[in-house]
């Protein structure tokens, strides 16, 4: 299934490509659930293949989460404290935000420079170093950075896939294989149980 994707992808024109690494690079702080670093993996995995070069994929993957990560900042810069300082939201509460402002008070920068190594939370740091009005060019300066070195990491794992696009694909057939054969056993276990309690009844 992987060598097929691959196959599809390997016929499409580099520059869409390109485009499409920067569009979820960027999407991935605005939609956390967006399955970016999957895609940046599976992109990668042409640059064995295909014109795609390794530093160009690193800077456009980069820059596209830096510049999602800003635009998340001037949403918090904008909207932060009339959200979350208004109650309208009642599972955030006062005690909470305090910790919160405490912790980016010290940390800011820190934690943008961390951010893209703590999946999960991600748009919540840019949202709330712009609810904390940070310096604007040094959090884009060190969301870049934090890009930069996470991108470089998945970039290669994915150009190491690349040169094993078989035998990973194989691995996956097989997990897949497992995955169906324990949802059947589950799926008649319960219907097994069902029927049982159904005649004691």
């Amino acid at each position: 299934m992987l060598e097929q994707i691959l196959t599809h992808l390997n016929s499409i024109d580099p520059v869409w490509i390109y485009f499409i690494l920067f569009f979820f690079s960027f999407i991935e702080n605005v939609f956390p659930p967006s399955p970016s670093d999957v895609v940046v993996i599976i992109g990668s995995t042409l640059i064995a293949s295909t014109s795609l070069g390794f530093a160009p994929v690193l800077f456009i993957t980069s820059i596209g989460s830096a510049l999602g990560f800003i635009l998340m900042y001037y949403l918090g810069k904008l909207f932060g404290e009339k959200i979350l300082r208004s109650g309208r939201l009642k599972f955030v509460d006062e005690q909470s935000l305090y910790k919160v402002d405490v912790w980016f008070r010290k940390h800011g920068y820190k934690l943008i420079l961390a951010n893209r190594f703590l999946p999960g939370t991600r748009s919540v740091v840019s949202f709330f170093s712009g609810m904390h009005e940070l310096h604007l060019l040094k959090v884009f300066i060190f969301s870049a950075i934090s890009a930069f070195m996470w991108n470089a990491v998945i970039i290669y794992m994915g150009m190491k896939l690349g040169q094993n696009v078989e035998k990973i694909d194989s691995y996956l057939s097989a997990y897949s294989n497992i995955i169906i054969a324990l949802t059947l056993i589950v799926i008649i276990f319960f219907v097994i149980r069902y029927f049982l309690k159904r005649g004691k009844k």
